[in-house]
C-alpha cells in the first residue's frame, strides 16, 4: 500500500460517493429482478408451494441449495475478518470490511430463503416456540441466528471511528445523512480509551465467530447427513461444506474488491500485491476442498452400494454429468490452473477466474441438493406398479424467486457500500501510523437540505 500523508487524503479517497450512471442503472436492474421476485412470491402464497416442480420425492429445490449457497459464502466473514486478522496478516486489512458486507447480505438472505420453501410462512414462529432440540433444523435456526448477530456486530463496532470521521469530514451531504452518521457514530471522540475497548471488542468477536461460523455450515451439513439418502449419507460432509464455503467466500470477496477498486479508481488501497495473496489463499483452499471432493466420492464409487449405485451413475455419466464435470472443469480444475501462475493473480483474471469459482459454486450446491433427491431408496411407483421416473426441473416462479434473493443481497451489498466507507478508514490510519484525534471537528453547519 502506497503510504499516505494524512487523514484528509485518507477520508477523500475512501468516503462514500454519490452513484454515477452505471450505478444507478445497476440498482435500477436488481430492483426489477426484486419486484418480479415479489410477484411471483405473490403467486406462490395465493396458490401454495403447487407453484413450484416440488413433490414428494424432491421436496427441497432450488430454493434449499441457494440457502446452502448464501451460509457458503457467508462464511468469509470468519475467514478474512477472524482468522486472517488474529493470524496478524497486514495485508488483509482493507478486505476486512468487504468480507464482512458480504457475510452480512448473504445470512441474511438465507435466512428468508428458508421462510421463502416453507408452504406455511405465517407458521414460522412455532419453531421457536415448539421446535424440538432433536431436529436439526432448529439447531441450524439457532446458528444462523446467532452468527447474524456475531456478523452483524463486527460489522458495526469497527465502524464507529469511521462514522464519527464521517460526520466530521464530510461535506456537501443532505442534512439526514449526516445525521445518520452522528447517530450511527454514538458519540466517538477517538481518545485511546475508546480505542482500547475497540480493540478488545473487535478480538473478542473475532474469536468467537470462528467455531460459530464453522458450526454453522457444519450444522447445515448434518442436515443433509442426518438423513439416510445415497450421497447424503457420509461423515464428510461437515469438513466437505465448510471447506467448499471458504473457497467460494474468498472468490466473492476477490469479486467484490476487484469492482470496487475499478469503480471507485481504489488502486492504492486494493493493490496487485493484495490479489496476489488473495490468488494464492484461493489457489489453497481450492486444493483443500479438491481433496474432500475426492473423499466424497471415491468411497462410495469404490464400494458401488447399492443405494449410491444409481446416484453415481447419473452424476458421472448420466443426466447430472455435464453439470458435475462442467463444475468440476471450469470450477475448480482451470481456475486453480489460471492461478498457479503470477500473471494469472493479477487483477483481471484474477476476478474471472473468481467469477467462474462463484457460478460453480452456486451449481455445486444444486447437485449437492437436487440428484440424491432423485434415487430414494424406495422407488416411486405407479398404481399399475411400474416404476416411475422422478423429474424436477425449476419453475418460472422459482426461478425468479431464486433470482430475486441473488439480486436482494447484491442490493444490500451496493446500498452499504454507497453509505458506508467499505474499506476501514481508521485500521488504515493506524497502520500508517496517521495522526486521527485532532480531526473531529463537526461540519453539520456546511451540510444542506
Amino acid at each position: 500500500m502506497n503510504t499516505l500523508t494524512s487523514i484528509d487524503e485518507l477520508t477523500t479517497d475512501l468516503q462514500p460517493r454519490k452513484f454515477g450512471i452505471r450505478g444507478q442503472l445497476w440498482t435500477a436492474l436488481l430492483g426489477l429482478i426484486i419486484l418480479n421476485g415479489l410477484v411471483s412470491y405473490y403467486f406462490q402464497l395465493r396458490d401454495g408451494l403447487s407453484v413450484t416442480a416440488m413433490s414428494n420425492y424432491v421436496s427441497w429445490g432450488i430454493y434449499i441449495s441457494n440457502f446452502v449457497f448464501f451460509v457458503a459464502i457467508s462464511l468469509v466473514g470468519s475467514l478474512i475478518s477472524a482468522i486472517l486478522k488474529l493470524s496478524n496478516a497486514k495485508w488483509s486489512i482493507p478486505l476486512t470490511r468487504i468480507a464482512e458486507i458480504i457475510a452480512v447480505s448473504n445470512i441474511m438472505f438465507a435466512g428468508l430463503i428458508i421462510i421463502v420453501d416453507m408452504g406455511r410462512p405465517d407458521r414460522i414462529l412455532n419453531l421457536f416456540m415448539y421446535g424440538r432440540i432433536q431436529s436439526p433444523i432448529v439447531w441450524d435456526v439457532m446458528v444462523v441466528t446467532t452468527y447474524l448477530a456475531i456478523s452483524v456486530l463486527l460489522l458495526y463496532i469497527p465502524l464507529l471511528p469511521d462514522f464519527a470521521l464521517l460526520r466530521d469530514k464530510m461535506k456537501n451531504i443532505p442534512k439526514w445523512q449526516h445525521q445518520l452518521y452522528k447517530i450511527l457514530s454514538l458519540g466517538w471522540t477517538g481518545t485511546a480509551e475508546q480505542f482500547k475497548i475497540l480493540h478488545k471488542s473487535v478480538n473478542g468477536l473475532a474469536v468467537v465467530i470462528i467455531p460459530v461460523a464453522l458450526g454453522i455450515h457444519t450444522v447445515t451439513s448434518w442436515l443433509f447427513a442426518s438423513t439416510l439418502r445415497g450421497g447424503w449419507n457420509s461423515t464428510n460432509f461437515g469438513p466437505y461444506f465448510v471447506a467448499g464455503a471458504f473457497v467460494v467466500g474468498a472468490a466473492g470477496v476477490i469479486s467484490l474488491m476487484y469492482i470496487a477498486r475499478r469503480y471507485y479508481r481504489l488502486e492504492k488501497y486494493l493493490t496487485d500485491d493484495i490479489f496476489d495473496k488473495m490468488g494464492k489463499l484461493l489457489v489453497m483452499l481450492s486444493l483443500v476442498y479438491t481433496y474432500f471432493t475426492v473423499n466424497e466420492y471415491l468411497t462410495p464409487a469404490f464400494k458401488m452400494m447399492e443405494g449410491e449405485r444409481s446416484l453415481l451413475q447419473d452424476l458421472f455419466v448420466g443426466g447430472f454429468a455435464p453439470m458435475f464435470w462442467g463444475v468440476q472443469i471450469f470450477g475448480v480444475l482451470i481456475p486453480v490452473v489460471v492461478m498457479i501462475f503470477k500473471k494469472g493473480r493479477k487483477p483481471l483474471p484474477l476476478f474471472i477466474m473468481a467469477n467462474m469459482v462463484i457460478v460453480g459454486a452456486w451449481f455445486k450446491r444444486y447437485l449437492i441438493v437436487i440428484p440424491t433427491l432423485f434415487h430414494p431408496y424406495l422407488p416411486a411407483i405407479k398404481q399399475n406398479g411400474v416404476p416411475s421416473v422422478i423429474h424436477y426441473f425449476p419453475t418460472w416462479h422459482e426461478w425468479s424467486i431464486t433470482l430475486a434473493s441473488l439480486a436482494g443481497a447484491m442490493m444490500i451489498i451496493t446500498i452499504l457500500f454507497r453509505y458506508l466507507p467499505f474499506i476501514s478508514m481508521w485500521e488504515i490510519a493506524e497502520e500508517q501510523q496517521l495522526e486521527y484525534e485532532e480531526h473531529h471537528q463537526p461540519v453539520v453547519e456546511n451540510s444542506k437540505n
